[in-house]
């Protein structure tokens, strides 16, 4: 006979309770979540009038006496799910600040529009990689480095190829002034922000509270971590009439404006670090790599396409820095207290660099030993400006809407919700793991079928 393993066990467990086809509604209700948050407690709907019950719901009654709902992270190495939700909410809010929808006028795809990479500086040559097979450093006569290691790499590396990213000699790189710049990305944001206000008022003949008057920046800001674990960030970059989207910019507004204000307003931001004694001052600033490409207008034929932009944020918005061996999921405690396996040597000296620096006194206030998991930096993957589309607290309200069906009254003045929770758990037990990695196979692959339906149906109409 065989033994069956403590999954299988576990399995047969879940399956024989007699609550087995609620519990597995449950699963289903979240998407097969890898890492479910449990709650106990109840919720009561009155009428504010009458004081009359009109809803009411206890998890006394469900299997175990809770209910579970989704983790809601975004991380793909954390729960795909969880991911897969919130690469489609990032997709719908960055295209409603494209196209229009989503409270958001049709009218603003016409509006001067780019999308703008902004790169980190050079800490120190690694080995690169390209798709069309060209060589990593074909330098002839290139040398060697004070510490011995040849400065030329002759290799043409794909982006699996673990090197790529590596520097050519660890000790002439300035892991210090990496992990700073990690640590500042969000400053540097901030200022060339600033900048853009500024050169644009500047190139007009404005003021910065005249221009104001005419025209308004919006933007959704995504970042993402190269291979050589330096953030680095995707902007769309949108110009507007003053109240927002809902007016056009002036006739001077043009993209090409937009652009060359893009570039100075970057060149211009310089920040200086604290000064201290172990590592002296750094001067930090944006790369000399800097993309900025306007966005096709509505019936166009030049530019990049609205739609592929938006799917192309979606998809960095769920990698962290877990992925792709960058760095880990989870804040450390100790410097030992992570495992190492599956980092690169580069990537394990970002983290110990950033605990180093963290003691020091100067840079206290950069909390460098809290993100050390993340090599740094502490700021959000994605932020926007306030008016440049939705938000993901509505398209999740929007969402929660259409599961209601209006099962819950509508008229929210009317009535009265007391609503009491507690945190009790998170995550599954080993069989239940298996049911939800199921659940979630079987809403994907119908997901797929029904995009592929809808592919053939217009192909048809066409």
């Amino acid at each position: 006979m065989r033994h069956l393993s403590d999954t299988d066990r576990d399995i047969i467990r879940i399956a024989q309770d007699p609550q087995f086809a609620r519990w597995l509604e449950q699963i289903t209700a979240t998407g097969g979540c890898a890492h479910p948050i449990h709650l106990t407690g109840s919720t009561t709907t009155r009428d504010a009038d009458t004081g009359e019950i009109l809803h009411h719901y206890d998890s006394r009654n469900e299997p175990g006496e809770r209910l579970l709902v989704r983790c809601r992270n975004r991380r793909a190495t954390v729960c795909a799910p969880c991911s897969r939700l919130h690469a489609g909410d990032t997709f719908h809010l960055v295209r409603a600040g494209l196209l229009g929808g989503k409270n958001v006028p049709d009218d603003v795809r016409e509006h001067p529009r780019l999308f703008v990479t902004l790169t980190a500086p050079s800490f120190g040559p690694v080995h690169r990689f390209t798709a069309d097979g060209e060589r990593c450093r074909p330098r002839r006569n290139a040398g060697r480095c004070e510490h011995g290691r040849s400065l030329s790499c002759p290799t043409a590396h794909d982006s699996a190829d673990p090197l790529a990213g590596q520097p050519l000699c660890s000790d002439c790189y300035d892991y210090p002034a990496h992990v700073l710049w990690n640590a500042h990305v969000g400053r540097l944001w901030k200022a060339f922000t600033d900048n853009l206000y500024n050169h644009l008022a500047a190139r007009m003949g404005r003021t910065r509270t005249g221009l104001r008057r005419t025209v308004r920046i919006s933007y959704a800001k995504v970042a993402e971590y190269q291979k050589r674990a330096a953030v680095h960030v995707h902007v769309v970059v949108r110009l507007d009439g003053a109240d927002g989207p809902a007016v056009p910019p002036p006739a001077w507004a043009t993209a090409e404006v937009l652009t060359a204000v893009v570039r100075s307003a970057a060149r211009a931001v310089h920040l200086r670090t604290p000064y201290n004694l172990a590592l002296g001052e750094y001067e930090l600033h944006w790369g000399g790599e800097l993309d900025a490409r306007p966005l096709r207008a509505f019936g166009g034929r030049e530019g990049l396409a609205d739609e592929a932009v938006a799917a192309y944020v979606a998809k960095y918005v769920t990698k962290g820095a877990a992925d792709t061996a960058i760095g880990l999921d989870h804040p450390i405690a100790a410097l030992d207290d992570f495992t190492t396996g599956r980092l690169s040597a580069h990537v394990r000296t970002l983290v110990q660099t950033c605990w180093r620096l963290g003691g020091l006194p100067e840079l206290e206030p950069l909390r460098l030993r809290a993100w050390a998991h993340t090599l740094g930096y502490r700021g959000h993957i994605l932020t926007k400006s306030r008016v440049y589309s939705t938000t993901y607290g509505a398209l999740r309200e929007e969402r929660a809407e259409y599961r209601r069906d209006g099962s819950q009254p509508i008229d929210n003045a009317a009535v009265v919700t007391d609503s009491n929770w507690r945190y009790v758990g998170s995550g599954h037990t080993l069989g239940a793991a298996e049911f939800a990695a199921g659940v979630a196979e079987d809403i994907a692959r119908s997901r797929d079928l029904a995009r592929e339906v809808m592919a053939n149906e217009c192909e048809a109409r066409v």
